[in-house]
């Protein structure tokens, strides 16, 4: 806002300073136009007096022009001046407004930079903890897998160990069976011994 003011009354104030610097050249001009009329009036009327004085007025009018274009020359320069002056003003003022923003973004990159960089951190840690995690959770899995294939191996053989045994129990009950039979078949046959065994006692007597 204050470049734009300054920026506004500098250009206000060209115009007015164009004016007086055309205005002045023009009484200058004018002085040294009225000079050489003099001049050549004096020269066409043949007069030694008026010729003096014509030459006088001229050289007054010369020296005035002078004057004017000098001070008019040095006010042009003192403007500039003033006008490079507040120039450099405005560029100092606008490259201390850029370095507070460059330095501003630059601290804001840096903390970007920071926060990205914490946040790759903890993502690191986070990743490491994960494979580590998953790590254990593999050897683990290996270990309740080797857990579980001998535990079936152990209820194959267990399955089998039944299966032999339920084998031989029927063999045993088969046998029993055959035993009992033969024992029966013992036992009526001893009761028919003994049964004749008693018969012939009986007839002997």
């Amino acid at each position: 806002m204050p470049s734009q003011q300054s920026q506004q009354s500098q250009v206000s104030r060209t115009p007015a300073r164009r004016r007086q610097r055309s205005t002045r050249l023009a009484v200058a001009v004018a002085l040294l136009a009225l000079g050489a009329v003099l001049v050549i009036g004096a020269l066409a009327s043949s007069s030694a007096g008026l010729t003096a004085v014509a030459a006088v007025v001229a050289v007054l009018a010369g020296a005035a022009a002078t004057r004017i274009t000098h001070s008019e020359l040095m006010q042009a320069r003192r403007d500039a001046a003033r006008d490079r002056a507040v120039q450099a003003q405005e560029y100092r003022a606008l490259t201390e407004r850029r370095t507070a923003e460059s330095a501003a973004f630059a601290a804001d990159m840096r903390r970007k930079i920071n926060e990205r960089e914490e946040a790759i951190d903890v993502l690191e840690r986070a990743l490491s903890n994960a494979q580590k995690n998953a790590a254990e959770q593999t050897l683990k899995r290996g270990q309740e897998a080797r857990r579980a294939d001998a535990a079936e191996r152990g209820r194959d053989e267990a399955e089998r160990g039944r299966d032999d045994a339920e084998g031989r129990a029927a063999e045993a009950i088969v046998i029993v069976a055959e035993l009992e039979a033969e024992l029966d078949v013992l036992r009526a046959e001893l009761d028919s011994l003994r049964a004749a065994a008693a018969r012939r006692n009986h007839k002997s007597a």
